[in-house]
């Protein structure tokens, strides 16, 4: 980046592993939806990939100045190439969606004039999924991690595994990081007292390739990080108001 390029509203953060054949129909797909949007930068995070991800991105980058990549040296999941593309984005406003192209990013400005729309102290629009096209077993596994967890944390959300979603940057920063978090946002984001606001998205099948998470992904794992989410809950506590002595 040139000190002539301007600051971004926007960046988009796409974590991928071993999706070499989905890189540029995805690229374009999102510089097209976010051009109206006015400066905005997309930054690929390639976390450890063996296949020819790295390669695909290379040829994409050309042409486009608003294309930055990382990559992680091994493979660290999702949550983690998320946190290391926020950490170095330059825009006050981030989106993220999932790099297989099942996340349609024609839905990134709504979700951006929908956080917007709602002012400061909303910190979260997070998409939510209609007509999934995920295998039944893939469906089955979402639908019952989603009840339970909405039950426990009444998060208000019905489909907090969507990839599709905009926030403030600053908020995100000052969340409780842990692997996973990404699938437990709209409730963390409560906790430090942001609204969130909500937008049904139309999903689509991947574009190639097959996905890198299985049933303990998502199930059993995901269990042990509900408890703990709802224990952050239970012991937040506001900060007493505080004076300065003598000033």
């Amino acid at each position: 980046m040139n000190e002539q390029t301007p600051i971004p509203r926007l960046s988009v953060v796409v974590p991928v592993k071993n999706e070499a054949g989905n890189i540029a129909s995805l690229v374009a797909e999102i510089g097209a939806a976010c051009a109206p949007l006015g400066p905005f930068e997309v930054i690929y995070v390639d976390d450890g990939s063996t296949d020819g991800t790295a390669a695909a991105l290379a040829a994409a980058r050309t042409g486009r100045p608003w294309l930055r990549i990382l990559r992680h040296a091994r493979s660290g999941g999702q949550s983690a190439a998320v946190r290391s593309g926020v950490g170095i984005a330059r825009g006050p406003v981030v989106a993220t969606l999932d790099g297989d192209g099942q996340n349609d990013p024609a839905f990134l400005p709504a979700l951006f004039a929908a956080l917007e729309a709602g002012g400061p102290r909303t910190g979260l629009a997070q998409g939510q999924r209609v007509g999934r096209k995920d295998g039944r077993l893939k469906t089955w596994q979402s639908r019952i991690a989603n009840r339970v967890r909405g039950a426990i944390l009444k998060d208000s959300t019905r489909d907090t595994g969507c990839g599709l979603k905009v926030f403030r940057r600053e908020m995100y920063l000052a969340l409780p990081y842990f692997d996973a978090l990404h699938r437990f946002m709209p409730a963390l984001v409560a906790r430090e007292g942001y609204g969130v606001v909500h937008r049904d998205v139309v999903d689509r099948p991947r574009f190639t390739g097959h996905s890198n998470y299985g049933l303990f992904d998502r199930l059993w794992v995901g269990l042990l990080d509900l408890a703990g989410v709802w224990w952050l809950i239970r012991r937040k506590r506001p900060a007493p108001e505080a004076t300065e002595v003598g000033a």
